[in-house]
């Protein structure tokens, strides 16, 4: 069966956004967007929450004209991949491939999970906790930033017990560490 796998930018100590609401720290360099391209390329179905959905749909048209090649890679992987957007206050979507769910369904995941021929994406960390939380998730890619925040949005939900086996780790040239595990709980 398919695996849910979710992917996070976190700083050192956990958080995808500042206190402020900040990510900017986190943006990935040519060397790590490279590496993301290269994981969700293979995850063609991609579970967003609104607040995720709001930040990635900007590469539905963003102008890309002097940026690394890597960027109009990861533009053509988002746009073609198959996006479902939780969310209870969003009116509609305005990018293609995109439909809007009212709720978290966990049957809804499950079904899909059965019926998927690769595996799946879930992003942002409010929509991954519940995601965590019903047992959906197979897998979870952190990358952590060399940078600490001190407060924020946490990448993992609070009152988590979640046995992990690493799977794999990378270091990038930037001092980005990633690390692959799979849930075994």
């Amino acid at each position: 069966m398919p695996a849910l796998i979710y992917s996070a930018i976190a700083s050192l100590d956990g958080y995808v956004a500042d206190k402020d609401g900040g990510w900017g720290w986190s943006r990935p360099d040519e060397e790590v967007h490279t590496f993301i391209n290269d994981l969700e390329r293979q995850l063609p179905i991609h579970l967003y929450g609104r607040r995720m959905y709001e930040v990635l749909r900007a590469w539905e048209d963003l102008d890309l004209t002097d940026q690394p090649s890597c960027m109009a890679d990861f533009k053509e992987i988002w746009r073609g991949a198959d996006k479902i957007v939780f969310s209870r206050t969003l009116s509609g979507v305005s990018t293609a491939r995109t439909r809007l769910e009212r709720h978290f369904d966990t049957d809804m995941v499950r079904q899909l999970k059965a019926t998927a021929n690769d595996d799946i994406l879930v992003g942002g960390p409010e929509l991954a906790a519940q995601a965590i939380d019903a047992g959906l998730v197979d897998e979870i890619h952190l990358f952590l930033a060399p940078v600490v925040v001190g407060g924020g949005k946490k990448a993992l939900p609070d009152d988590l017990r979640l046995d992990l086996e690493l799977l794999d780790e990378r270091r990038f040239g930037n001092g980005t560490v990633h690390l692959h595990y799979r849930t075994t709980t």
